[in-house]
């Protein structure tokens, strides 16, 4: 995704309807929502599908061992844990809903729609910033409690910070978030480097606290 991409603004009256107070987002912003939701909708899925089938398991008394678990590392033992329905309900359920609202976000525009007020922006953001932060407790708990990694709930944590960041690089090139100048061009010409680092920082937590597996792998 260039800088150029990003910057692009829909030509059918997208000057016309941000002085109006709405804001058109770009198409290249458009289809990661989109994409971003759709996985993340198939990660809430596959993990919602799991607990089921856990369920399942222990009504029928059969042996309770998920397709996803495929190692002592790469296992699904998260869904087993308190840190499951960390509000009383199983995480997924909420992912479902919560990817599925980005989904119609993206589909809204695709399909025509005339720009989103502010007030909209500032909600994504702060569904994102919510996401990110909860997302961040799961690693945490991931890593150093449960002592797994789940492979679908890696693919939640990265569609999530894609939302997240690229919203905030979408209010800031907006104005909605307000940036020095210089700030604001370093975010827009060099966005892609704050998922890269966060995603390095990340694989490298997995990769040394797992590392006396990983070395008999190699």
């Amino acid at each position: 995704m260039t800088t150029s991409a990003l910057d692009q603004v829909r030509a059918d009256g997208g000057d016309e309807l941000q002085e109006q107070g709405r804001i058109v987002p770009t198409k290249a912003f458009t289809w990661l929502l989109l994409t971003a939701g759709a996985l993340g909708l198939l990660a809430s899925f596959a993990l919602a599908n799991g607990k089921f089938a856990l369920l399942q398991h222990a009504v029928d008394l059969h042996h309770d061992h998920l397709s996803c678990s495929s190692s002592p590392v790469i296992a699904c033992r998260a869904l087993r844990s308190s840190q499951a329905h960390a509000f009383g309900f199983q995480n997924p359920i909420m992912g479902l809903v919560a990817y599925g609202v980005v989904i119609c976000v993206a589909m809204g525009v695709l399909a025509g729609g005339r720009g989103y007020k502010p007030w909209f922006w500032y909600g994504l953001q702060a569904g994102g910033l919510f996401g990110v932060c909860f997302i961040s407790w799961l690693q945490y708990q991931t890593i150093y409690n449960i002592h797994a990694v789940c492979l679908w709930c890696c693919l939640a944590w990265v569609v999530t910070i894609l939302i997240f960041w690229y919203t905030a690089v979408h209010n800031i090139r907006h104005g909605l978030i307000k940036a020095p100048g210089t700030v604001r061009a370093a975010v827009l010409k060099f966005h892609w480097v704050v998922p890269v680092v966060w995603y390095a920082v990340i694989a490298t937590l997995i990769l040394t606290h797992f590392w006396y597996y990983w070395k008999t792998v190699i």
